[in-house]
């Protein structure tokens, strides 16, 4: 009988931490920033549009990113490019802590992205192509939950970093996840499926844009739009509107990502028994209510369930994300795919930067709640549509990381 459950990914224990590992350190220096632009708008003399547009350009950076690691990754192999894009983001998140200016400052944020976007689709191709099929929702679900450690984590740093050596070591702390390297090169082996396509020496084939394809691309610009909207500019929204110190922000990114931690794997679960399609539109419905107690409410019981339901709900969503992507191209174009679906989460990193623009119309928070729905509407229309016809039979995978 197939052993089930955590129990059986045991076997598969080095690609899954790695996987993991590597999404939290992206998200660790990624959200650095995130914590920061309160204090560097002072700083920089600049205006909160300004602070959000480098956020913005960081996305937009990594769709170039996230494209050429993915062809990078279909030619010499997952692995490799998980390693050097691990060590390209993390050099240039530690360099953004030396910069001198507001332009400094947004070229370093640039370059980091062009790292960023490749980690995680390497990582992800990687995991879906060694764990079985049985298994891959639950693996998914593992590895999203990454983005939430490294989320919780930066959170800390701006509890006791910043206070005491101030945002340029913390920046500088941004070159800790390049020593993850190490661990990534002596024990992930490469994937089975793709060693198996070039045993096989098939002529490389072309990138098939199925129906399935574009609803994939499309549920990844719409759901990371909303995404976006949740997370890029809460902590200013916790510093700004809030009037919260490092302290007292600290607690409610700590809620919103246990809340995730908790809700990406049980999303998966749901979705390998229930079906993908179904899951989706009930928890994107369930998104839109949710956003009368995240930013909507001053009063601290709603602030905390408002982190609660935004990270056990919305955010749970990217539990499935890496199956979700994965299952709908075959193995040698499947690095592309997902790089051009996870490109598409670049582009709408607008949502940040659109916020901050309407925000002196709003408020930050009804500006932050207004593009949330947007997004979760647009992703539950996507979603809706049955693509399952056109998604190809699944390969051989379990080969032992």
């Amino acid at each position: 009988m197939q052993k089930q459950g955590v129990a059986a990914l045991a076997a598969y224990r080095p690609i899954l931490i790695a996987a993991m590992a590597g999404w939290a350190l992206d998200a660790f220096d990624f959200t650095l920033l995130l914590f920061l632009i309160p204090h560097l708008k002072s700083v920089f003399a600049v205006g909160l549009p300004a602070m959000a547009f480098v956020v913005t350009a960081t996305g937009l950076a990594k769709v170039v990113g996230t494209i050429g690691w993915g062809v990078a990754a279909d030619r010499v192999g997952r692995k490799l490019p998980f390693v050097l894009s691990i060590l390209w983001f993390s050099l240039f998140c530690g360099l953004s802590g030396l910069a001198w200016s507001y332009a400094s400052l947004l070229v370093f944020r640039i370059l980091f992205g062009l790292g960023f976007g490749g980690e995680w689709s390497t990582s992800a191709t990687l995991l879906m192509e060694t764990v079985p099929e049985e298994l891959k929702g639950l693996a998914s679900g593992i590895m999203m939950l990454g983005f939430e450690v490294g989320f919780l984590v930066a959170a800390l740093c701006f509890r006791i970093v910043f206070p005491v050596l101030g945002w340029r070591w913390m920046l500088v702390l941004g070159v800790v996840p390049a020593l993850f390297t190490l661990l990534v090169q002596k024990s992930v082996k490469e994937s089975p499926v793709w060693l198996a396509g070039r045993r096989e020496k098939k002529p490389r084939a072309a990138l098939r844009v199925t129906p399935a394809v574009i609803q994939g691309w499309a549920l990844m610009a719409f759901l990371n739009f909303m995404s976006w909207a949740i997370f890029a500019l809460y902590p200013t929204f916790l510093i700004s509107v809030r009037h919260l110190s490092p302290a007292g922000v600290f607690p409610f990114v700590a809620i919103y990502s246990v809340a995730s931690i908790i809700g990406k794997p049980i999303a998966g679960r749901i979705a390998a028994h229930f079906g993908e399609r179904p899951m989706l539109v009930a928890y994107l419905l369930l998104t839109i209510p949710s956003v009368l107690l995240y930013t909507l409410n001053a009063s601290y019981l709603a602030m905390v369930l408002g982190a609660v339901l935004m990270g056990l709900i919305p955010n749970s969503i990217f539990g499935i994300v890496p199956m979700y992507l994965a299952r709908r191209f075959t193995a040698d174009t499947r690095g592309l795919g997902i790089g051009i679906g996870w490109a598409m989460t670049s582009v709408s990193v607008v949502a940040p930067y659109l916020i901050a623009l309407v925000t002196p119309i709003l408020g930050l928070g009804a500006a932050m709640a207004t593009f949330i729905v947007i997004g979760a509407i647009l992703s539950v229309v996507t979603a809706s549509f049955d693509a399952e016809r056109f998604i190809p039979a699944p390969e051989m995978a379990g080969n032992v990381a």
